[in-house]
């Protein structure tokens, strides 16, 4: 079912955004959907100096002491943020310093002039590093090696060479560049620059009462400002609007919160104009299934959710495609094998599977194998089987049909109802004649075809139904327009449902055509498998690999058609006589990600 949503609109002052969407992120139910961003250029003036004296106070409230100033200082809250800014790039710079100080540490008092003294005697160093425990001893004998240092796990040396077709098995590194004591000079500079820009916060620290008077010139100047302009205008161009959703079942505690800040809000019951976010609210079973339902849309506000219908009818036509119990018993050990890597699919896994068991033992097939044929399998059990041929058709395609019926009489009730909702009952006459007369013609018949009523009722019965069905279908179908566009609109749309009604009704028997299919491709496959079976031997290495490869091909087979074509009944058989448009947006709250 969709969630009950209220509307909020919170009124505040640009300064104050950033702190406050951080405290509806951690209340975590609302979902922020327009923002209305001041565009008057004195209040924005007026708005920018206000954050900016924002910013500066919240930084000389985490500085500790004051020191006084030796002159005084022109812009106190500029300067701030100007030290603070300097403060954090040269910070940000302190773990590149300490990896190079560390990359050439082991070098020792490295100088790089000696290298090129060394180079113009013919010679050439070669740099590397080594793992101490895998150095070999030989290296000695063939290199003129020299070790630098060793740290105990690595060992670093340098190997002195005048060969040009010189080779060795280690990658090697370039030669330093500098002195590590110049790195750890330029270190200690930046240290004692980052201890300046912090003295200096210190002195400016002096400075936080005048910044605080300043804060609230600026708003005063503001409030005056706004007091100057007209209400409407004022709303639009010089306050920050912030329009969002939350559930009306959380409203008490985002109200704590809200009460708490300086904020001034406004709520009010949520309408399909206001375009609300789409939050489903299901029971465990049929939650599993919302992701469905996703694929296609969520409802509109005022619009009914379709997810329990998915739940129940995709299930079924899944188990009705699939038809074996064997394959069934198969999904549900494939679900426990993916409840660690998968543990949200897992119970879907298990439902699609539990409910192809039971359909597989109805339709009495087993991995392909008929039980009705097996003697040992008791009569009682038999006769809750589905009957091979129902009225001289087979009894599954049968079935399909009928399920297909009540799936579209199903959908047009849900349509009607709808409608009744949205419309109300006198402009919604024109559904209600297309329900009364698909429906109710539905209903007695079958009460006729089992005997329930006789034919003479069955005959009023009928001439009561069409009459008030071509009332409401040719005559009454919109009260606000011409009666000759109604006879004309009833006749384009008697049409359109004589057509497309049987199509519709006929697109349920890809249930019989799928399960048929499944059900002959395992036959095939056993037939093989027995053939290479023959007198036994060798020949159950061969009935096993033939039988137990074919039906895990038929089983991925048989799922990717048992998951398209039920999705496809459900999204344009049902969806389409139900009238669903699944136009919602899906809610999506401001909250802070934490992962458990």
């Amino acid at each position: 079912m969709v969630t009950e949503m209220t509307k909020y609109d919170f009124i505040l002052l640009s300064g104050d955004i950033d702190d406050f969407l951080k405290k509806l992120q951690a209340v975590g139910v609302v979902d922020i959907t327009r923002s209305v961003k001041p565009i008057d250029e004195s209040s924005e003036k007026m708005f920018s100096q206000a954050e900016m004296l924002r910013k500066a106070l919240a930084v000389l409230k985490g500085v500790e002491t004051a020191k006084p100033a030796d002159a005084k200082v022109k812009n106190p809250a500029a300067e701030v943020l100007t030290v603070v800014g300097e403060k954090e790039a040269m910070k940000a710079q302190l773990p590149q310093l300490q990896r190079e100080i560390e990359e050439r540490k082991p070098w020792g008092i490295f100088d790089p002039e000696a290298t090129k003294a060394v180079e113009k005697c013919g010679l050439k160093l070669h740099f590397y590093k080594a793992k101490t425990s895998s150095i070999d001893s030989e290296w000695q004998e063939k290199y003129a090696l020299t070790e630098i240092s060793s740290d105990g796990a690595y060992t670093y040396f340098v190997i002195t060479t005048d060969a040009e077709d010189y080779s060795f098995p280690l990658k090697e590194l370039p030669a330093p560049d500098v002195n590590y004591t110049v790195k750890e000079a330029e270190l200690e500079s930046l240290k004692a620059s980052i201890r300046q820009h912090d003295d200096r916060l210190t002195v400016l620290k002096s400075y936080e009462s005048d910044i605080q008077d300043d804060l609230n010139r600026t708003l005063s100047a503001l409030d005056l400002h706004l007091a100057n302009v007209s209400g409407a205008k004022a709303a639009e161009n010089h306050l920050t609007v912030l329009e969002g959703f939350a559930p009306t079942e959380s409203e008490t505690a985002l109200h704590n919160m809200l009460d708490n800040e300086a904020v001034f809000y406004l709520s009010d019951k949520a309408k399909e104009d206001d375009n609300p976010p789409i939050k489903l609210k299901n029971n465990r079973f049929v939650s599993m299934f919302e992701v469905l339902t996703d694929m296609y849309g969520r409802p509109k506000y005022d619009e009914f959710d379709p997810t329990i219908w998915i739940s129940i009818f995709f299930m079924l036509f899944f188990a009705f495609c699939m038809g074996d119990a064997g394959y069934g018993l198969i999904l549900i050990l494939l679900s426990f094998a993916l409840k660690k890597k998968a543990p949200k699919l897992s119970p879907l896994v298990m439902t699609l599977g539990l409910a192809t068991t039971v359909i597989g033992l109805l339709f009495h097939t087993f991995f392909s194998i008929d039980l009705m044929t097996l003697s040992w399998i008791p009569d009682g059990v038999k006769k809750i089987m589905l009957p091979a041929t129902i009225a001289g058709y087979d009894g599954t395609m049968v079935l399909a049909i009928l399920v297909g019926i009540f799936h579209i009489c199903l959908a047009m009730i849900i349509k009607t109802g709808q409608a009744t909702k949205t419309k109300g009952f006198f402009n919604s006459l024109g559904t209600w004649g297309w329900t009364l007369l698909i429906v109710g013609g539905v209903v007695v018949g079958g009460l006729a075809l089992i005997g329930a009523i006789d034919k003479e009722k069955t005959k009023w019965i009928v001439i009561v139904i069409g009459v008030l069905s071509a009332m409401g279908i040719f005559f009454l179908n919109d009260l606000h327009r011409n009666p000759l566009l109604n006879v004309g609109s009833g006749l384009w749309e008697t049409y359109n449902t004589a057509t497309g009604l049987l199509g519709d009704i006929l697109s349920y028997l890809r249930l019989y055509a799928l399960g048929l299919a499944g059900a002959k491709l395992g036959e095939a496959f056993n037939a093989i498998g027995l053939q290479a079976l023959g007198d036994g031997g060798f020949g159950w290495v061969f009935f096993i690999l033939i039988v137990v490869v074919g039906h895990v091909l038929n089983v991925a087979m048989c799922v990717l058609g048992a998951f398209v074509h039920p999705l496809r009944l459900n999204f344009l058989e049902f969806f389409k006589n139900s009238g669903y448009e699944g136009s919602g947006r899906k809610y999506n709250p401001l909250k802070e990600n934490i992962n458990n």
